[in-house]
């Protein structure tokens, strides 16, 4: 199988708003993006998809060594085939491929977080150092620009997890951290029986502002000199924030219902994110 098309596949399969902020790359960055993020999704299935805790940990200590062979121009995997000249064009770090896993981990064992310090090392592992790896195949020139990069990952997964409370708590999953939801008086249970009230929707309000935040703060840190070089993040955040805001707009009903935006609406998004930035 060619590695290259096995990582469109899989892009594309996802549905995921990052396969369209791909679109408008020209071709050597977008093969690139596409191969990183395909290992993203391949580690990341482990983690969902694995009922059985110890196989998934087999597979994710699997990848560990895979990554550990790509390094040593060894691969073996379709996805590690496509990433072995990336590495080396964009001299992407083997110990930052490791720390997204180290992230997808977290997930097998952990399912509360007591409070945002410890769900901020969980977000930025698993997007917050695919957010910086990106930007470094978008192209910069300032380091301020990985700081951005970070952030927004960071914002991204935010969003996610705004999004997905619902799916999560039928996984028995509870990202919201749980001394926000004793301040908002929710109870654990009443995020898995899918209890919606309005202190609940207090609650997702709180973490609602917490995410805009983490993208102004992102939009501040980034270097004009790179706006252009990074338009890709920018059009996942164009579409990532219109999905936070329509969740918002339907009363956080995220315990019931998965918000989505149409491929038509994102791609409008993404086109327009694109002409302006």
């Amino acid at each position: 199988m060619d590695p290259h098309q096995y990582c469109q596949d899989k892009a594309a399969a996802s549905g995921s708003s990052f396969y369209y902020s791909f679109m408008f790359l020209p071709p050597p960055r977008r093969r690139a993006i596409v191969a990183l993020y395909a290992f993203c999704r391949e580690v990341d299935d482990i983690a969902d998809e694995c009922t059985d805790t110890n196989v998934a940990r087999t597979k994710l200590a699997w990848w560990r060594a895979e990554v550990a062979d790509l390094y040593r121009g060894e691969p073996h995997h379709p996805v590690s085939h496509a990433l072995a000249p990336v590495i080396k064009q964009f001299d992407l770090p083997a110990e930052q491929l490791l720390e997204i896993i180290d992230g997808m981990e977290m997930d097998l064992t952990q399912h509360r977080y007591a409070d945002f310090k410890s769900l901020r090392l969980y977000c930025h592992r698993v997007a917050g150092v695919v957010g910086e790896l990106s930007a470094v195949i978008f192209g910069h020139t300032e380091r301020a620009t990985l700081r951005y990069a970070a952030d927004l990952g960071l914002a991204f997964q935010l969003t996610n997890i705004i999004r997905d409370v619902g799916e999560d708590a039928r996984r028995n999953r509870i990202y919201l951290p749980m001394d926000e939801l004793e301040q908002f008086s929710v109870s654990a249970a009443d995020i898995l029986n899918a209890r919606e009230t309005d202190n609940f929707r207090q609650l997702m309000e709180f973490q609602y502002q917490r995410a805009q935040r983490f993208y102004e703060q992102a939009f501040a840190a980034l270097p004009r000199a790179d706006r252009k070089a990074q338009r890709a993040g920018l059009v996942m955040a164009g579409i990532y924030r219109t999905l936070l805001e329509e969740i918002r707009s339907e009363g956080f009903k995220v315990l019931t219902q998965r918000t989505a935006l149409t491929p038509l609406r994102k791609l409008w998004i993404a086109w327009r994110t694109w002409m302006k930035a």
